[in-house]
């Protein structure tokens, strides 16, 4: 798997939780944080967004845009952001489109057999709508928002 670091991000046209549909054009000038992820309201994915959640509000101090990407639908985007207070956007790719054109589904390992489902991984885009980092595969969920952030913090001294 290639980085995607360096390139032009990918657009995207995705219905949000916030019940408006987003573009990356929607963000032109700001930095977003994308992070993919399986499923609501499954382990991993709980303490993945709980965490991106926690650091909310030091995302914001930046005028950092944080969405998250997964197959789910609205209804269950609704469902997971009300049971954990999630403050960000959930957008719902169900036909995969969006975590394609990032590298965020394809093939990988589930207990010990490969399948097709999302890959766990973020990008940041700056704010010229290039890609200044890629995690292709997010191994533990639930530090992973404070390792975006640190980045984050480096970048901006």
């Amino acid at each position: 798997m290639e980085t995607l670091e360096g390139k032009k991000a990918e657009d995207f046209d995705l219905e949000g939780s916030d019940k408006r549909r987003h573009a990356l054009a929607d963000y032109a000038g700001r930095t977003v944080v994308i992070y993919f992820y399986p499923r609501d309201n499954t382990a991993g994915c709980t303490k993945e967004a709980c965490a991106f959640r926690d650091l909310h509000a030091e995302f914001a101090r930046q005028d950092v845009v944080l969405l998250g990407v997964s197959k789910d639908n609205l209804a269950s985007h609704d469902r997971f952001i009300e049971k954990f207070g999630l403050p960000f956007v959930l957008l719902s790719d169900p036909e995969t489109r969006m975590m394609q054109a990032y590298q965020a589904f394809g093939e990988k390992t589930m207990y010990g057999k490969k399948v097709m489902g999302t890959i766990r991984s973020t990008v940041i885009i700056g704010p010229d709508g290039r890609i200044v980092k890629h995690w292709p595969r997010v191994r533990k969920a639930e530090t992973h928002p404070e390792e975006v952030l640190a980045f984050l913090r480096e970048q901006t001294g």
